[in-house]
């Protein structure tokens, strides 16, 4: 599959697979040159000077968090996971959010977050009355072991 996507900056980089195994390519942030500094608790938006035109309204683009700056920078996404629907044809940008005890400043050129394409299914929505049931039923979070926040006792 060919993925079709526009420079909207010349400076721009062009995404890349950091290997043969990776189902997200990188996505590299577009700043100006002494950066864009992002203090804790603090949100940024980072643009990456591209944007994509994805085959058709059977996919959509997911823009993930990069794990090292997470683990490293306690830099994560502000929206979780940013959605790029089909039909959508301007730049990518990348909302951020420094959860760190640390400023952090994003460089020119570095890879900022990673977007994977993937198909999507869109279901009709059918209301009913009642649904089949199953051995979990109705039970939530924590109804199928500890989730780490049970009280330590």
């Amino acid at each position: 599959m060919e993925l079709l996507y526009q420079k909207f900056d010349p400076r721009a980089r062009t995404p890349v697979y950091a290997t043969e195994g990776a189902a997200a390519a990188d996505l590299y942030a577009l700043c100006p040159p002494e950066g864009i500094c992002v203090q804790p608790g603090e949100r940024a938006i980072i643009p990456t000077g591209i944007g994509i035109q994805l085959p058709g309204p059977g996919y959509v683009g997911l823009v993930f968090a990069r794990s090292s700056l997470g683990i490293r920078h306690g830099l994560a996404l502000s929206n979780g996971v940013g959605v790029i629907d089909s039909d959508y044809r301007g730049p990518i940008r990348v909302g951020v959010v420094n959860l760190g005890c640390e400023p952090y400043t994003i460089a020119d050129g570095e890879r900022i977050a990673q977007l994977a394409v993937m198909p999507v299914c869109t279901p009709r929505f059918v209301r009913t009355e009642e649904m089949t049931p199953t051995a979990r039923g109705t039970g939530g979070l924590g109804s199928t072991g500890k989730t780490g926040l049970e009280e330590k006792g």
